[in-house]
């Protein structure tokens, strides 16, 4: 597999270390049919410099502004973020501060697509966050998007018509249903099988549904904020070209090594079909433990006590 520091329409994989921006000034406009990234939080990780919020917003607005520029008159942007934080614990969604950048550009916003995980840090002032977003514009309104590859399971597979001139007939569609626009995917920690060094790394299965919904084989994949390469290994398994950029050279080193192995088919990935964990109990959430629990805390392990 070909795997280039600069941007070549030969090569199956791009990968530049450096600033984004330098990396798309080396891509003709509208060659990617998908752009897919996860941006930095303006939050003081170790790829990013905290910056005020509205120099945080005008870099992200330049960096958008060159995707608008090499995006496919048929494709996609889709933008994940979530909450910077302001102050003492207060929270600003960044999704509703970027909205305007993209509007400016004529974007049309088809989704706001909500991501729920179950891990995360414990707040003590406020609800652990539990989500995030993401932003998904087209360029017109002649898109592409492949419902089929990302269908799930029916809630109700045996559902049949109860009147009319198909009664008796299956209702739900035979390949699945539509998956919705809140996605169920576990964020990855320390136990994840595609765990990185990476602190805030993209679930392979995640980028995988964009990917297969929203560009066909031998399209480009881009993700200007790349990281250890999530989104390339989701467009590499599944026959797309892929680019991105990242300033941390570990992360890009890590990201050529996840190349080349999901190029073999030797990377460990969690599968996109695979049921998020069903606890020990067999009720599937744990709730009657938890209930238990409840219960226990409220009444000191003691019994509660029946009304009268």
């Amino acid at each position: 597999m070909l795997v280039s520091e600069h941007y070549s329409q030969n090569a199956q994989v791009t990968l530049y270390t450096g600033d984004c921006l330098n990396l798309l000034s080396e891509i003709p406009p509208e060659t990617a049919t998908l752009i897919v990234t996860s941006p930095p939080y303006n939050i003081g990780k170790r790829y990013e410099k905290k910056r005020t919020l509205d120099d945080y917003l005008r870099e992200q607005g330049e960096v958008i502004a060159e995707c608008v520029r090499v995006l496919a008159p048929n494709g996609s942007i889709c933008w994940q973020t979530g909450n910077h934080i302001v102050g003492s614990q207060e929270i600003l969604p960044l999704d509703i501060a970027l909205f305007p950048v993209f509007s400016r550009h004529g974007l049309r916003l088809r989704n706001r697509i909500t991501w729920h995980f179950e891990h995360g840090l414990h707040c003590s002032k406020r609800f652990s966050g539990r989500y995030e977003t993401i932003l998904w514009f087209t360029k017109g309104d002649r898109y592409i998007f492949n419902l089929d590859p990302v269908r799930v399971p029916q809630k109700y597979p045996a559902k049949r018509y109860f009147k009319g001139p198909r009664v008796g007939e299956y209702s739900c569609h035979p390949l699945g249903k539509n998956p919705g626009d809140v996605w169920i995917f576990p964020n990855v920690k320390h136990n994840h099988v595609e765990k990185t060094i990476h602190p805030c790394q993209f679930p392979v299965e995640l980028v995988e549904r964009l990917v297969l919904a929203l560009t066909n084989e031998g399209d480009l994949v881009l993700d200007p904020f790349i990281g250890v390469r999530t989104t390339a290994v989701a467009a590499v398994l599944h026959g797309r070209r892929a680019a991105g950029a990242d300033t941390v050279p570990e992360y890009v080193a890590i990201a050529r090594e996840r190349a080349n192995l999901a190029a073999l088919g030797l990377l460990r990935t969690r599968p996109m079909d695979r049921p998020i964990y069903t606890a020990p109990n067999g009720n599937g959430n744990g709730s009657k433990s938890l209930s238990k629990q409840r219960r226990s805390a409220i009444t000191g392990g003691a019994a509660p006590l029946l009304p009268m």
